[in-house]
């Protein structure tokens, strides 16, 4: 999948996971240490996903909305381990946000307030590391030039992707 075309698709998919998630049932699956595993139906069709908070942020800005990494699987679209950050305010335009875990760099696109993988082998690699670490980071530029630096936790990690793994099985 191209890069604009994955990111006006994942553009969308975040938009409607987002507006069909409040008029759907959302189904928390566990919390596991700091991370959120939910699960709900879109167009009658199960979407999993667990989420996580930074445990520290750090930057020169004022105010910041909330920061969320999130790792989801569509089954119906055959979509797993999907990365994705809300980083609480409008990234720079045309500038990456890093992820890094294990001393390994990942380097995702931004659209707004969002960051992604840029191909599904990025998203399977990260999630293989994220599996084996104990924290992760994120740093991103905003529209302003402030560089922030999250830092997540990944205790509980292993147990959530299991979480959302079973109630969103491969079909």
């Amino acid at each position: 999948m191209s890069l604009p075309f994955r990111a006006i698709v994942y553009a969308a998919a975040v938009t409607l996971c987002a507006s069909n998630a409040m008029a759907q049932e959302v189904k928390v699956l566990g919390t596991f240490g700091k991370w959120v595993a939910q699960t709900y139906k879109e167009n009658g069709k199960p979407v999993c996903f667990m989420s996580v908070k930074p445990d520290s942020s750090e930057g020169n800005y004022k105010a910041r909305g909330e920061v969320l990494f999130m790792v989801t699987h569509r089954p119906a679209e055959q979509a797993f381990d999907v990365l994705s950050i809300a980083s609480g305010y409008q990234y720079l335009p045309d500038s990456d946000a890093v992820l890094s875990v294990n001393g390994k760099r990942f380097n995702l696109f931004t659209n707004g307030e969002r960051a992604w993988a840029r191909d599904v082998q990025t998203d399977k690699a990260a999630v293989q590391l994220l599996i084996k670490g104990r924290t992760f980071t994120i740093k991103g530029t905003s529209s302003r030039n402030n560089v922030t630096t999250d830092v997540f936790p990944l205790t509980g990690f292993t147990a959530a992707h299991q979480s959302i793994t079973d109630a969103c099985k491969k079909i």
